[in-house]
């Protein structure tokens, strides 16, 4: 019979979510605050599944534009068309530039959808209370959050080329609008990451008064559930 392990907000203590210092509240205080950066203390991060999924769904909204509309225009001896990100995709691939074309392609197209498959999924499961693998969907939410900032890849390409490339009449690259759009993914993406508090995922495994605890990994519960 698995035993209960004791977390870290039943024993008393909040976790700053600042500097990440583990503090013990004083005693019958309303709004404590963090002895070492001075931040207020949360027992979970304020609204965050709200906050998440407001930032969720404005990413879904701009990755419409970020695909349809031209990332850049490269002009070269007053001739020129927009790209959009397959388009560039595409050309990519015609000039032979094989591994550049799938580099681009994981990192624009791929990653930003998996990332937002991902926290919806994640937020779907803390919504309806799901008790399907809580230390597999913990990782999956450390990958999301470390690996939305490599999607940033073409903005800084774009951003790099901008400031290089300008040869006055021979060739000239501008920035479009699909590349803000798609600056904006990343970012809000990003943020929506930050809002979302995974410790959310283990109190739906909390075994209410009479149960006792069903976690496979109960050492695991105790090290994420800080």
């Amino acid at each position: 019979m698995a035993k209960h392990a004791i977390t870290a907000a039943e024993a008393g203590y909040l976790l700053c979510h600042c500097c990440h210092l583990l503090c013990r509240p004083q005693p019958g205080s309303i709004h404590s605050r963090c002895p070492r950066c001075g931040a207020v203390l949360h027992r979970r991060k304020p609204n965050s599944l709200a906050r998440t999924w407001a930032l969720t769904l404005t990413a879904y909204i701009l990755y419409i534009p970020a695909n349809l509309l031209p990332i850049m225009t490269v002009t070269m001896s007053g001739r020129g068309e927009p790209d959009t990100i397959l388009s560039g995709v595409k050309e990519l691939i015609v000039g032979g530039m094989w591994p550049l074309a799938l580099l681009v392609f994981f990192a624009s197209i791929t990653v930003p959808v998996l990332k937002l498959l991902a926290l919806t999924f994640l937020l779907l499961s803390v919504r309806f209370g799901s008790h399907w693998r809580p230390w597999e969907r913990t990782v999956l939410y450390r990958l999301t959050e470390s690996i939305g900032r490599w999607s940033m890849i073409d903005v800084f390409v774009i951003t790099i080329l901008v400031a290089v490339v300008e040869l006055g009449t021979l060739a000239t690259i501008e920035a479009g609008a699909g590349a803000v759009a798609f600056g904006g993914v990343v970012v809000v993406t990003m943020f929506a990451a930050m809002s979302f508090d995974p410790r959310l995922i283990w109190d739906c495994m909390a075994p209410k008064d009479g149960e006792v605890s069903s976690h496979s990994r109960p050492e695991g519960a105790y090290r994420m559930q800080r």
